[in-house]
């Protein structure tokens, strides 16, 4: 009840702005931004309008609240605000920020000016983020937070206790300590929740959980996040050779993964970046998208050339002309089906060469079965339309053979797409659309060349 009073009075405040701007009341805009909405809140609201009014709300947003909105703000518009400030607005803004969002956020600025902010900072500061930086960012290195708080496997948990006391507050999404021995080598997990209930008189070895496996720093940011769904965690160690803690990954970075990828997946199909801004200026969306329709114009081209092959059979059979769109069609589509299917199985860690052949063969059957089933209604409908048996034989032959080389093309080419290291997500339904196209065309027109010829 009280999420709903609180979304709606959220909802009853945008409104307010949204009156404010149009009566050009800035100052009550700005009383509205600062005091009325959360940091998350703004990001929303300024990924939501276009770019004049962006900035005239940026620039109203107060200085102690930047770092904070900056966080929550796409990669696109967060570099667009950080290119508008100098080293030293950079350390004053980014002062609160964690070491792995700090990190995150750096990775987006010139090298130049990555160094500039690091001089800025105190050495332990500077070190936290330094060691962040030095792994890749889509690794579980690049993902680590370095606050953590480890104890020592000898110690009681009356002592535990006592040393959480002397913290002002623990580190956000802290379920557990980490015990590490005195190489800082980890060893296991103390939950908080089964520290409190413990004897105050137990040894930390006594109570800790050592069925936990960290995670290797070098692992994947995807696999990373099956890990946290798998088994429901809210924070891991992050280790690095010989198992010393370097750090540990929290749901909420895991959470971004998933947003991310899910993002990736969605806009790649269109040849759209993950991050692109909704209301980005004509000249940067039209750059962009530019190169994108070049690629697919060369793709349609090649469907275009096979279609040429055969322009003296469709000139003496028209009807090939209106049946030809049904081919490639219905194979695209069945092609698109299994190539999301796959890409998707791949990204949740579910394929494997073990169980690609199992897969590979009941797509195949699949692809035939369905072939078959639509076939036979096309065939019907075109036997009908045309007065001809041999058309409706024909299409449905065509049919067949594209399902089924859908269902193969769908199923192996995001593996081979990885193996030579290109997205899947990217590529994949460029190339499956021209092998399906071309497949429906050459059987279709190939084999009413034969019969007709």
């Amino acid at each position: 009840m009280a999420e709903i009073l609180e979304n709606s009075q959220v909802r009853q405040r945008l409104r307010s702005l949204e009156e404010a701007l149009e009566s050009g009341s800035l100052k009550q805009v700005a009383r509205i931004l600062n005091g009325g909405l959360s940091p998350s809140d703004i990001a929303h609201l300024l990924e939501s309008s276009p770019p004049r009014q962006r900035a005239l709300l940026w620039n109203l947003v107060d200085k102690d609240l930047e770092g904070e909105v900056l966080q929550y703000l796409n990669d696109d518009i967060r570099a667009y605000f950080l290119s508008q400030l100098n080293a030293q607005e950079l350390a004053d803004v980014i002062g609160d920020f964690e070491s792995d969002d700090l990190a995150d956020l750096l990775q987006q600025l010139p090298d130049t000016v990555i160094q500039e902010v690091l001089d800025t900072m105190d050495d332990q500061d500077r070190q936290r983020v330094e060691e962040v930086l030095a792994y890749p960012e889509d690794t579980a290195g690049g993902l680590m937070n370095t606050d953590t708080i480890t104890v020592r496997p000898d110690i009681s948990i009356d002592v535990v206790l006592r040393y959480l006391r002397r913290h002002r507050s623990l580190p956000p999404m802290t379920d557990s300590l980490i015990v590490v021995n005195r190489r800082d080598e980890f060893i296991g997990m103390l939950p908080i929740t089964k520290m409190l209930v413990s004897n105050p008189a137990s040894t930390v070895r006594e109570v800790m959980d050592t069925d936990i496996d960290p995670i290797p720093v070098s692992m994947s940011d995807t696999q990373v996040a099956n890990l946290f769904e798998r088994y429901d965690l809210i924070s891991a160690p992050v280790v690095g050779e010989a198992g010393r803690l370097l750090g540990r990954i929290t749901i909420d970075d895991v959470v971004d993964v998933i947003r991310e990828d899910a993002d990736h997946s969605l806009m790649s199909m269109a040849g759209l970046d993950e991050d692109e801004d909704t209301f980005a200026p004509v000249m940067k969306t039209s750059r962009r998208r530019a190169v994108w329709l070049g690629i697919n114009l060369v793709t349609a081209l090649m469907a275009s050339a096979v279609i040429g092959l055969f322009e003296e059979t469709i000139s003496k059979v028209v009807a090939l002309a209106v049946l030809m769109p049904i081919v490639a069609s219905m194979g695209g589509i069945a092609g698109s089906q299994t190539l999301t299917l796959v890409i998707r199985g791949m990204a949740v860690g579910q394929i494997t060469g073990a169980n690609l052949k199992w897969l590979l063969n009941r797509e195949f059957i699949v692809g035939a079965l369905n072939g078959l089933l639509w076939a036979l209604v096309v065939a019907v409908a075109a036997v009908i339309w045309f007065q001809d048996i041999l058309i409706g034989a024909i299409i449905a032959a065509a049919l067949v053979i594209n399902l089924v080389s859908a269902a193969m093309v769908g199923t192996l080419l995001p593996m081979f797409l990885k193996k030579v290291n290109i997205d899947p997500a990217l590529a994949g339904s460029v190339i499956l659309t021209t092998v399906t196209d071309c497949v429906g065309f050459m059987a279709f027109l190939g084999l009413a060349t034969i019969f007709y010829g």
